[in-house]
């Protein structure tokens, strides 16, 4: 939405004192829709920093009670180290724009923001946006290595990939400059550029490719297969706290999807229609919703006829799978593709959880299966269902579309790129730190600090600790009786008084 200052200048009587008038209307408006763009941005910043409080509900309730305080501890610390490493570089190598197609080259440590550049107008709306995704990927790993890696280990990978590893990749996808970026005008992959529009591959296959390889390199949790190599579940100590973790998330989803549109205040078509960019958002936020209900209710009735069971937390898994997948996908599908996208993420989940067990993978959140597995499958799903006029509303150009839309297979193509290219620097990132820390005794914790439980090895305590003499159960039953008079029948020998 623009205010043209010419347009306008008719309708004032076209004097000079109306020349001015038009260009003061115009100027205040600009001024408007900046404030109003930066606001709804800023409000799907906090949605989005919300899911911190979802992964860590989430992750306690998914391990034992003995490692609760120890990986609330290291969700706490994502954010925190995740915000000195992404300001201090992690901004810069995404988004310092003007840069090459592979890193960025400007604002570090937030230099010379605000700014408003060729390649677009930077605020602080937008970096607390992006740091947020970025340490979202964080959160996505911790889960995978929990209740078995050393404390040191979270602080050093943390900073690493929020720093480091992702902002690299969201700059390939997500800058105006990336090579592989579908607003690289100027160079477009295949025509195309990658449609990862909320990031299924740059946040969820980072944060699970990068848990699969902690987590593979650690190996599986004492306990957790047995001498003969079959599978023993080590259950998590709260159905509770997963369910409450699992409807933040779907809460903080809502800005991490729509929220992905960075502004709203745009219109589609003619002016003063009723059409515009907050319909799209409105769009995606349905969309979000329809597939992670439809994986949810395909996790539930899989699983009951695979298990013979019905667990609420296998259907909280499907359900996150479902918006992992969409999230690539969201704003550019029909409704209808959404619930396609969910009823097949929730299947890659089951399968991928299948071949964990028979591999003897350990993920005790089943981060890398649904991160990464469903993520990849979002980045298909996009290449195949994106809709030729929601792609043209989004994006602003004739480009390729889903190829099931009768839009060839150029957008497809572009998005096997983009899982290949996640994957293969992810694991050329990751991996050898991971390798490092073993090689140097950092990354996991002792057989018997992981038999004891974390809590109270390393962090002084059970987080569910209490003292005995506050529980009135555990006192003495003289102390809990009540002393009532014997009889209430007067007595001669004491006066009438009651005894």
């Amino acid at each position: 939405m623009s205010c043209n200052a010419a347009e306008l200048l008719p309708l004032l009587g076209g004097t000079a004192n109306a020349s001015a008038a038009a260009s003061y209307l115009c100027d205040r408006f600009t001024t408007v829709t900046y404030a109003v763009d930066n606001t709804y941005l800023l409000f799907s910043a906090y949605l989005v920093f919300a899911m911190q409080l979802g992964f860590a509900m989430l992750c306690a309730g998914s391990v034992r009670a003995k490692n609760t305080m120890n990986i609330m501890l290291t969700n706490v610390l994502d954010a925190a180290a995740g915000s000195l490493s992404y300001y201090l570089f992690g901004f810069a190598l995404a988004f310092g724009a003007p840069s090459n197609g592979f890193v960025g080259r400007h604002f570090f440590g937030l230099k010379n923001i605000p700014e408003s550049t060729d390649s677009g107008t930077f605020d602080y709306s937008f970096f607390l946006y992006q740091w947020a995704f970025a340490i979202a990927a964080a959160g996505i790993t911790s889960g995978s290595i929990a209740e078995r890696t050393q404390f040191v280990a979270y602080l050093i990978y943390s900073t690493f990939l929020t720093g480091f590893v992702y902002p690299i990749v969201s700059h390939w996808f997500w800058s105006v400059d990336g090579w592989a970026s579908p607003t690289n005008t100027d160079n477009l992959l295949f025509g195309s550029g990658v449609i990862d529009f909320a990031g299924s591959g740059v946040v969820h296959m980072v944060g699970g490719v990068a848990g699969l390889w902690g987590a593979f390199i650690e190996g599986p949790r004492i306990g957790r297969f047995d001498r003969s190599g079959r599978s023993v579940v080590l259950r998590g100590h709260s159905a509770s706290l997963v369910v409450l973790g699992t409807f933040l998330l779907w809460f903080g989803w809502y800005g991490f999807n729509p929220g992905s549109f960075l502004t709203i205040l745009k219109a589609y078509g003619s002016p003063g229609g009723y059409y515009g960019q907050w319909s799209g958002v409105g769009r995606t936020a349905v969309t979000t919703t329809l597939a992670g209900s439809t994986a949810a209710l395909t996790t539930l009735f899989g699983k009951r006829l695979l298990a013979g069971h019905w667990n609420v937390i296998d259907v909280c898994n499907g359900l996150l799978g479902g918006f992992a997948a969409i999230t690539a996908g969201c704003s550019v599908v029909e409704p209808w593709a959404a619930i396609v996208c969910g009823f097949v993420a929730a299947w890659v989940l089951i399968g991928l959880n299948k071949l964990a067990e028979k591999v003897k993978y350990d993920d005790p959140l089943e981060a890398a299966q649904l991160h990464a597995g469903c993520g990849a499958w979002g980045l298909l799903f996009t290449g195949l269902f994106a809709s030729k006029h929601y792609v043209g509303e989004v994006y602003g150009l004739d480009r390729p579309y889903g190829l099931f839309m009768g839009g060839g297979g150029r957008l497809l193509a572009a998005q096997v790129i983009q899982i290949l290219v996640v994957f293969g620097w992810v694991t050329a990132t990751m991996a050898p730190l991971f390798l490092i820390l073993k090689k140097l005794k950092l990354l996991r914790i002792s057989s018997e600090d992981e038999t004891a439980g974390m809590d109270m090895t390393r962090h002084g305590g059970f987080a569910y600790a209490y003292h005995d003499e506050d529980d009135p159960s555990q006192r003495p039953s003289f102390m809990m009786r009540k002393i009532e008079p014997t009889s209430t029948t007067p007595s001669p020998q004491n006066g009438g008084r009651n005894v």
